[in-house]
């Protein structure tokens, strides 16, 4: 048989895929603001790459929603806009109602348990930017308790773009943010406990709503 129509070999994890990464928790860690300039050559030299990876990697981020790629200003990260804010809490509360509904319907006593571990773990955290990741972490195992994989990944293909709003959110205030989700959190997982279905898509509407509101009043004024 012809080798021609085969699939080629599968090609290693490559470079760019690790730059991408690392330019991805630069990001996650506060170290580039929305709207802060990523220059290849400089990243090339920070990571003591050629230049190909990085954009490559910049391409990979662009369409995670993470930066904004244009020709007269090159790449920024990405700078959400009233319109961005409401589109992705739209759309992130559409799919966060299913994946609600479905967790109290089927999910396993060891999955809410795997919830309030993860929701537990936000009372020892000192740091805004961590308390986001553990917050998007949690959202990730409510989806993963949810037991439908084209949700989970939804969820997935708008995930850094929320953890991005969440990081907008505190750039505009902390103030109370470390007390309150926590609090925020054990609320949810005790609905999920209770089953009660009316109760958690509320819980889970308001904690959506105080970030959307934190920076639609920023937003608004500026």
């Amino acid at each position: 048989m012809s080798d021609q129509g085969k699939v080629s070999p599968a090609r290693r994890r490559g470079l760019s895929d690790e730059v991408a990464d690392r330019i991805r928790e630069a990001v996650f860690n506060g170290a580039y603001a929305p709207g802060a300039q990523l220059r290849e050559v400089e990243l090339s030299a920070a990571m003591d790459v050629s230049r190909g990876p990085v954009r490559e990697a910049l391409r990979v981020l662009e369409r995670e929603g993470l930066v904004h790629c244009e020709w007269h200003r090159g790449t920024t990260v990405t700078a959400l806009s009233p319109e961005d804010v409401a589109e992705l809490d739209s759309l992130r509360g559409a799919l966060e109602d299913l994946a609600v509904r479905r967790v109290i319907a089927r999910a396993s006593d060891e999955d809410l348990a795997s919830l309030a571990k993860a929701a537990e773990m936000m009372k020892y955290v000192t740091d805004a930017y961590e308390m986001v990741r553990l917050d998007i972490a949690f959202h990730d195992a409510v989806f993963a308790a949810a037991g439908h994989q084209r949700l989970a990944d939804a969820w997935d293909g708008i995930r850094c773009q929320v953890h991005l709003f969440l990081l907008t959110r505190i750039n505009f205030s902390t103030e109370g943010y470390l007390g309150c989700i926590p609090r925020e959190h054990e609320e949810l997982v005790t609905a999920l406990r209770s089953r009660d279905t009316d109760a958690a898509l509320h819980l889970f509407a308001v904690h959506r709503r105080h970030a959307v509101d934190v920076v639609a009043g920023n937003t608004s004024v500026n």
